[in-house]
């Protein structure tokens, strides 16, 4: 592409992230509003719900979970292989092929006339979408600097955001006109357009500079990183850097060569790294948010008795608020820490479930009560985007030490992947059965998100990959690591060792 510098940072941004994660955002809810449609439920009649009632309604509810979810579980199984084929392959084919499989799975969806044929397809876009989630992230944070690198990341939540924004608005607009074929048929179609973008745009972008290093390939990798800097390669800060990837891999090289030693602990705090990842994205799913976005038009209509139409115009109101918020964590990530972010959306959240329980276990006829669910709908959605939707994956691929990036990456989205299958199968059946106490649920798991993260979780901000690495593998103990990452930023985090070789790094390269 010939691009160096923050205009190849911005085509990355545009050409690949922003697609794949409108695709994980559209494809996620993509569903949710057209589960009332009159010709959706003639075609598929097993998960209509609308005109069943007793029994038959509740078992309909559990197959209609079912399916939803089929979604989910691809990207479950999307994610996790990930962690084989990922540092395999490189970022960007795995990006190719996964954007490839979404195209195949839409394609499949839109002209389905059976529901096999849309379960298929919904499991092949499910697995495209889970392993763009398992790699994006790291491709864009192993490609970044580590001052702007939360702004370059959590974008990916307000790429996702804007992806259930456009699907409730298209769904809405497809529900105004009279082809009833098209009003589910063409919402389905139209991420196909997206697909493409990625997979015309992901090869002329350079590859991964920490993944060409631990290949071996470090000419490569130092013309990638001059590219993403736009520096030349012959730059020190380039060296310096370079020389930097070369030590963490060096230093965790014969305790971090085998995925099964993730589950140890050892000098390098493997097992504690990974357990705050998989953790955070638990946290992620469990406080509500796929809850809230993908069920929001379902909640408005089912839950509080309000017309078709006004649900999807409240559920398309919400999630644009949502995208609009999400704005608060891009300005915030790098100024206020990860910590901050995390500790003040789970207040926030457990707030609104603790008030939506209250105000949904009133009677639908009661008016105020009505109104004040809707209300702490968008209030929830003002507070979920700023620490926990786009973060968590951030989060993640810091944490992660080099040669196990992808891997605890894959798992851990893995495991999003798995409580947003356990949410989409439940939602449906606990809104007909249980109605407001469902939310207590999420209203306890946000509520513990403050003492988990200010114990456990270290503060990552503005520090390199390599020097994280280092504060991992020198800390102590999980306290005294939590408590070292929360000191001012004095550069003391790498060995002496390393800025020497950092400082020498072109006079060392070109000595041979």
């Amino acid at each position: 592409m010939g691009l160096t510098g923050k205009t190849l940072q911005t085509a990355q941004l545009l050409l690949v992230v922003l697609p794949a994660f409108v695709l994980f955002g559209y494809n996620q809810s993509g569903v949710g509003g057209l589960l009332s449609l009159d010709d959706w439920n003639e075609h598929f009649p097993q998960i209509d719900t609308v005109d069943a009632t007793g029994a038959e309604k509740s078992h309909r509810s559990t197959v209609q979970g079912a399916v939803v979810a089929t979604f989910t579980l691809g990207a479950l199984c999307g994610a996790l292989s990930c962690s084989w084929i990922g540092d395999i392959f490189g970022r960007r084919k795995v990006i190719f092929g996964a954007a490839v499989l979404t195209l195949i799975g839409e394609i499949l969806q839109c002209t389905s006339f059976q529901l096999a044929q849309f379960v298929v397809g919904r499991f092949i876009l499910g697995w495209g979408v889970g392993a763009l989630s398992a790699t994006v992230p790291v491709w864009q944070s192993e490609c970044s600097s580590s001052a702007n690198r939360g702004k370059h990341v959590v974008l990916d939540g307000c790429f996702i955001s804007l992806g259930y924004l456009l699907e409730a608005w298209i769904n809405l607009g497809f529900f105004e006109q009279d082809n009833k074929p098209l009003q589910w048929r063409l919402p389905l179609a139209i991420p196909t357009v997206i697909s493409l973008v990625p997979m015309l745009a992901v090869f002329s972008i350079p590859e991964s500079p920490r993944w060409l290093v631990n290949k071996g390939r470090v000419e490569e990798a130092r013309s990638s990183l001059s590219a993403f800097k736009g520096l030349p390669s012959t730059d020190p800060s380039v060296g310096a850097e370079i020389s930097g990837i070369e030590l963490a891999l060096e230093e965790t090289g014969h305790s971090a060569a085998k995925i099964r030693d993730i589950f140890t602990m050892g000098k390098d705090k493997l097992f504690y790294r990974f357990s705050l990842c998989i953790f955070l994205q638990f946290l992620q799913q469990m406080c509500g948010s796929n809850l809230i976005s993908t069920y929001s038009t379902i909640i408005f209509q089912q839950g509080l008795g309000l017309d078709s139409e006004t649900s999807r115009i409240l559920s398309g109101g919400a999630l644009t608020w949502k995208f609009l918020s999400c704005f608060v964590a891009f300005f915030t990530i790098d100024r206020f820490g990860r910590r901050k972010l995390f500790m003040f959306s789970g207040v926030g959240m457990a707030s609104c479930m603790l008030a939506l329980a209250v105000a949904s276990s009133f009677p639908k006829t009661n008016q105020p009560a009505q109104i004040a669910s809707a209300l702490f709908v968008f209030l929830f959605n003002f507070f979920i985007p700023i620490g926990f939707l786009g973060a968590n994956f951030l989060y993640c691929t810091e944490v992660a030490p080099t040669r196990l990036r992808v891997p605890m990456a894959g798992i851990s989205t893995a495991n999003h992947w798995l409580w947003n299958f356990v949410v989409n199968m439940v939602t449906p059946v606990a809104i007909e059965t249980i109605g407001w106490q469902y939310y207590l649920v999420f209203l306890i798991i946000s509520a513990i998100i403050v003492p988990i993260v200010y114990l456990f979780y270290p503060e990552t901000m503005g520090r390199s990959l390599e020097e994280l690495e280092m504060m991992f593998s020198e800390g102590r103990s999980i306290r005294g690591i939590v408590r070292e990452s929360r000191k001012p930023l004095d550069g003391s985090l790498l060995p002496e060792h390393a800025l020497e070789k950092g400082g020498h790094a072109d006079e060392d390269e070109y000595a041979h």
